[in-house]
């Protein structure tokens, strides 16, 4: 690549098109950043720097954490909490939403993460990354939770990092979705991947098999004619694979096209889904549309859920457009 166009760069070069830009955005998507790499860094060392194993605690959602998860969400917060862009955060790991401390300047911005998904895979040298959502706060005010309280339209950017074979960050402002590289020599992300588009129609899916028996009728009826192939009502087979990365997956549908599900089931009636609202499912489901895809609970679109609390969980059903409005479809039928 002779003409390498750096993140910084892009973000900077369409700030220029908006007349009420004053920079701070590109200023607080460079803190983030900056953060990725430290825990890009981290994962790749793994056992070298002793980062792997469990952490023998729980958060809130009574999920056993990994080291990992501890340290990154502390990376996560250390990295912004200080920049004077942000009025507060909230994170998977902690139960109220963070304050941006007393002695540090207040910002427009509120960002929502989730430092390290998928890290159910850290220990056994899988894909891993870090989900983040930024929305606007009303300028003067300290943030309460109902002010983190907002429909996933109202998204200013959403992004996440893969930490695979390569770093990579995807990112969306509203105007198409581009992917990035971490160039390792010159510890840049570096634009590889200009306005991706997630094909319309796919022959793979992505669920969890094992949860095949708690299902509700219209996705096991989906999934049945998937399974019958070209013997079936879909005349044509299809490939299922289950990374347990919802990052992971959500890469692979964007460069490929596919499917992936975690759809309501009937385990536990206090829980509806699994994945958590504000910091997975709104900016996949923001990257996902703005990439030509779709995501769905089944029966909403998921950028029109009106949140109700932080760490409120939803079914997930997201990818090429036709298969989603299948699903959709056959749950409406239901």
């Amino acid at each position: 690549m002779i003409n390498k166009v750096s993140l910084t760069q892009f973000i900077i070069e369409q700030q220029r098109g908006l007349p009420d830009a004053t920079g701070t955005f590109s200023l607080l998507l460079n803190n983030i950043v900056t953060a990725c790499k430290e825990i890009s860094h981290l994962v790749n060392r793994g056992n070298l720097v002793g980062v792997l194993g469990s952490a023998d605690s729980e958060n809130v959602q009574g999920e056993v954490q990994k080291k990992l998860d501890i340290i990154t969400n502390d990376i996560m917060v250390n990295a912004l909490n200080w920049t004077g862009h942000l009025a507060g955060m909230a994170s998977e790991e902690v139960d109220d939403i963070i304050d941006i401390p007393e002695n540090y300047p207040k910002g427009k911005y509120l960002a929502l993460f989730d430092p390290l998904d998928g890290s159910s895979n850290i220990d056994v040298n899988l894909a891993v990354g870090t989900i983040f959502s930024i929305l606007h706060c009303p300028e003067g005010i300290k943030p309460k939770v109902e002010d983190f309280l907002l429909k996933g339209v109202e998204q200013v950017c959403a992004g996440f990092v893969l930490y695979g074979p390569s770093t990579m960050m995807v990112l969306t402002t509203g105007h198409g979705v581009n992917g990035f590289t971490l160039d390792q020599d010159i510890g840049e992300f570096i634009l590889t991947h200009p306005n991706m588009r997630i094909p319309e129609e796919t022959n793979e899916f992505a669920i969890n098999m094992s949860n095949q028996r708690f299902w509700e009728p219209p996705v096991q009826r989906y999934i049945d004619e998937c399974l019958q192939g070209k013997d079936g009502p879909r005349g044509k087979n299809f490939n299922m694979r289950w990374i347990a990365s919802l990052v992971a997956e959500v890469y692979r549908i964007l460069t490929r096209g596919g499917v992936f599900l975690y759809p309501s089931d009937l385990r536990d009636s206090s829980k509806p889904g699994r994945l958590r609202l504000m910091y997975e499912a709104n900016p996949m489901a923001f990257i996902m549309e703005q990439a030509g895809g779709a995501c769905s609970t089944g029966f909403e679109r998921i950028l029109e859920i009106k949140p109700t609390h932080i760490h409120q969980r939803v079914p997930l059903i997201l990818g090429s457009k036709n298969e989603v409005e299948r699903i959709v479809a056959y749950h409406q039928e239901s």
